[in-house]
């Protein structure tokens, strides 16, 4: 039985990292699209959208399955409720880049809008994130998911200084407004992503550990 139930969580762990990297995939051409207003990379996501939510449910199907088969606990316990959760957040993070690539297709049409604000670097560091997120699972890595937790305070400034161009812009050049609101829109989706990724970091240290992190502040040390 246990060599049954090995092998069913290996399979599992197949799954969760093939559906990380399409999710990051998503995220990176998504971004692309938004800075290149690029709508041959909008229309990619958007379209993709239906593969990332049925590999969700395989994978809670699959999680399901080994619960009812073979009842694990301990190591085994904390990495099927591990990977539940981080299915969820991974598809969330699908659902979020479709939302930047509609953003992206908006202000295709805004010629001679510029952003106001860093979403390159913002973008950069979402991305750096989310895939590093990925690779804490992979490598059961707990310091770099603790390392993780402490870059969200980088994204929540890159949030700031977002907000604080935007109404310096709102009065200066009102008429493009409906351009800065889908501007700001996808700077908000960014927070989300990096939200997820922190999310994910915390799920690894569950597994790892059997320690909850969760709504605890992250102090780091090298």
């Amino acid at each position: 039985m246990q060599k049954h139930l090995q092998k069913d969580i290996d399979s599992l762990k197949d799954k969760i990292i093939t559906m990380g990297s399409e999710v990051e995939d998503r995220v990176y051409k998504s971004s692309l699209a938004l800075i290149n207003r690029d709508e041959r990379l909008v229309n990619e996501v958007i379209q993709a959208d239906e593969q990332v939510d049925s590999m969700e449910v395989d994978i809670e199907e699959h999680c399901l399955k080994i619960l009812a088969l073979y009842q694990p606990v301990a190591v085994d316990l904390r990495f099927i409720i591990a990977v539940l959760k981080i299915n969820n957040e991974m598809e969330r993070v699908g659902d979020i880049a479709v939302n930047i690539a509609e953003r992206a297709a908006v202000l295709s049409k805004c010629k001679d809008f510029e952003i106001p604000y860093d979403v390159k670097g913002m973008a950069t560091k979402v991305e750096s994130m989310f895939t590093r997120s990925i690779d804490a699972l992979v490598h059961m890595d707990v310091q770099l998911a603790h390392r993780i937790r402490t870059e969200d305070d980088e994204v929540d400034e890159y949030n700031r200084a977002m907000y604080a161009r935007v109404k310096d812009m709102l009065i200066k050049s009102p008429e493009d407004i409906n351009c800065m609101l889908n501007a700001v829109s996808a700077g908000r989706h960014f927070e989300r992503i990096a939200d997820h990724a922190c999310n994910i970091a915390e799920d690894v240290i569950y597994l790892v550990d059997a320690e909850i992190v969760r709504h605890t502040p992250e102090v780091f040390e090298e």
